[in-house]
């Protein structure tokens, strides 16, 4: 089938910055699509019918598919595969049905006027997101182009960066980017003193880390004092060799089951903006615990499911990876993941007691895999000198799947 939906991507300066083969598409088009500012900026005469996008916005999807066959145009902002329309669509129509024609992306603007090479930026969306993703990216030295929510977006990234003990970073919002009305404003976080800007506008951040920050790397094996906790927590040195063995990758998911204060789930999805991960904690202060270490760690995607393994897992998603950091001896608990692991995925499960570590070794030589003990000893003060005190000892089961 020929192409039938041109997505179009349209700058803040109109039908001007358009090129030809966009402007033959909307001329041959029998109906555009488009929020009510794009819509304004077509010539009265313009022979298409004009859809502006329904309320709720999801019905929009079956209204476009619906003419498939039709010559259909969307106009979007900017470039419309980033966080846009079109990259919404591929997921349902290939390329042999959608052509896009990409205008220059708001953040391909925003880094020509800051002077920073695009590959050297990170790029988070607050837009219909929590303020909290960021949290993740707060680097001393770091810079950031946010997709603000609305005109209060920037004293709201003003104030978690001062919070963070990022203050001294520097702010530049740019309103109505590429346009006659394109305006930008600078300041210091710790100083910001601007009001409401345009709701259309770009933040790029220049992070400074001021004496109090307390920059956490994205590597496996935080401090224990980065989570809130009450004693239900993977140390350090033991989460970081059980993330080793539960490997993150790019767009997989992890069952944290008994996920204590959380976490190895959130370790997991700070590895890579798409890992997610589903903490399943039964204990209502810990639910409470993870939710706040997930806000505070950058990562409030963290999905919780409150209730006790095994019965709580029946409807989850299938996981690539499953973690069980207690209750292995929980009857059918390791039967019921093991059933529901993907082919190819991986089962990490640690064991303190002598009972668990029976069920493991029995579990190894049935599946095969690796047992892995671990003992952490620590120097602390005995009187004016210090000696090493021992951790009990952890025994990692992990053993992958078969295909």
């Amino acid at each position: 089938m020929a192409a039938w939906l041109t997505v179009v991507g349209i700058g803040e300066n109109g039908l001007d910055g358009l090129g030809a083969s966009a402007r033959a598409a909307l001329s041959g088009a029998r109906i555009v699509f488009g929020g009510k500012r794009h819509l304004a900026l077509l010539p009265a005469d313009h022979k298409a019918e004009r859809r502006a996008w329904p309320t709720p916005f999801a019905e929009a999807f079956d209204q476009v598919l619906a003419l498939r066959g039709q010559p259909v145009v969307i106009l979007a902002s900017g470039d419309p595969m980033f966080y846009g329309m079109g990259a919404s669509l591929s997921r349902q129509l290939g390329p042999d049905e959608m052509r896009v024609l990409p205008a220059p992306s708001s953040v391909s603007l925003a880094a020509a006027r800051m002077g920073w090479a695009l590959q050297e930026v990170e790029v988070i969306t607050i837009h219909g997101r929590p303020l909290a993703l960021l949290n993740r990216a707060l680097h001393d030295k770091a810079r950031l182009l946010v997709l603000s929510e609305d005109g209060f977006s920037a004293a709201h990234v003003a104030g978690l960066l001062t919070q963070r003990g990022f203050g001294p970073s520097r702010i530049t919002v740019f309103e109505h980017l590429g346009g006659a009305k394109e305006r930008r404003r600078d300041g210091i976080a710790s100083r910001w003193q601007e009001g409401e800007t345009a709701a259309l506008n770009l933040l790029a951040v220049d992070c400074v880390a001021g004496p109090e920050a307390r920059p956490l790397s994205i590597l496996a094996g935080l401090p224990d004092d980065a989570f809130q906790n009450d004693g239900q927590l993977t140390k350090r040195d033991v989460r970081a060799v059980t993330l080793a063995r539960l490997a993150p990758c790019p767009g997989e998911l992890l069952w944290d089951v008994g996920a204590g204060c959380g976490s190895i789930g959130i370790e997991w999805m700070r590895a890579h903006p798409t890992c997610r991960a589903i903490a399943i904690e039964a204990n209502a202060g810990r639910q409470q615990l993870i939710r706040a270490n997930a806000d505070a760690l950058g990562v409030p995607g963290l999905d919780l499911v409150a209730g006790a393994a095994p019965a709580a897992l029946g409807k989850l998603p299938q996981p690539d990876a499953i973690f069980i950091g207690g209750g292995v001896t929980e009857p059918g608990l390791l039967e019921t993941c093991w059933a529901v692991l993907k082919p190819g995925g991986r089962l990490v499960a640690n064991a303190v007691t002598v009972q668990s570590e029976v069920l493991l070794i029995a579990w190894q030589e049935k599946f095969g895999g690796d047992l892995t003990r671990i003992a952490v000893s620590q120097a602390k003060p005995l009187g004016d000198f210090d000696a090493w005190r021992a951790a009990l000892p952890v025994t990692i089961f992990a053993v992958h799947k078969p295909n």
